[in-house]
């Protein structure tokens, strides 16, 4: 399983809108809300590194109306105390 976490900026009026949209991303499993220089936080889970380009560069940027800047972290390695692959069917 490949794993992104992208760090979003939103206009803040379309911050609902942008949440929406992200959630109806086959891949994304969850959107944070949160404080300091990002407001969203997205987590991708997919099987392939194709599916997270696709993902990042095509359906969040021009699929999604109020994004303004995303800033994209792939995960080397996970540690957890649940078998994500289980839990995500990626």
């Amino acid at each position: 399983m490949i794993t992104g976490i992208v760090l979003i900026n939103v206009e803040r009026s379309m911050i609902g809108d942008a949440i929406d949209g992200l959630m109806a991303i086959k891949g994304v499993t969850e959107v944070y809300t949160v404080a300091g220089e990002y407001d969203l936080v997205a987590v991708i889970r997919v099987a392939t590194n194709s599916e997270l380009a696709d993902i990042i560069a095509t359906r969040m940027t021009h699929d999604i109306r109020g994004i303004v800047h995303t800033k994209t972290l792939v995960t080397l390695d996970c540690k957890s105390k649940v078998d994500l692959d289980k839990v995500f069917l990626c």
